[in-house]
């Protein structure tokens, strides 16, 4: 019975983490958008909290929302949507994470 409610705690946390993680990029680049200048060059601080914040969280997200997929394929096959699940949950986090230049939040 506890090992039951401890996973139910995971799974719950698990889906909070991949909710909040999916949204925070877009906010955060907002927010760097404020206070950087707009322009090619990239400044390091961008780039630290790029390195140290974004990009584990990328992972994360991306790691949770492959969870996600699969779990939901069966459902988005039934709904004729698995290439926009694929994309929205596994492609545009793992973009966001492993392709887009240092420190560039905008367009991902």
């Amino acid at each position: 019975m506890h090992k039951q409610s401890k996973t139910r705690a995971v799974v719950a946390l698990a889906i909070m983490l991949s909710v909040s993680t999916s949204m925070l990029p877009k906010s955060f680049a907002t927010a760097v958008d404020m206070y950087e200048p707009q322009s090619n060059d990239r400044s390091a601080g961008a780039m630290a909290v790029d390195v140290l914040a974004m990009r584990p969280l990328g992972f994360v997200a991306t790691v949770l929302g492959t969870g996600l997929f699969v779990v939901s394929l069966p459902f988005s096959a039934l709904g004729g949507n698995v290439g926009e699940a694929a994309e929205n949950l596994v492609v545009a986090p793992a973009r966001f994470t492993f392709v887009r230049p240092l420190g560039e939040y905008g367009g991902y």
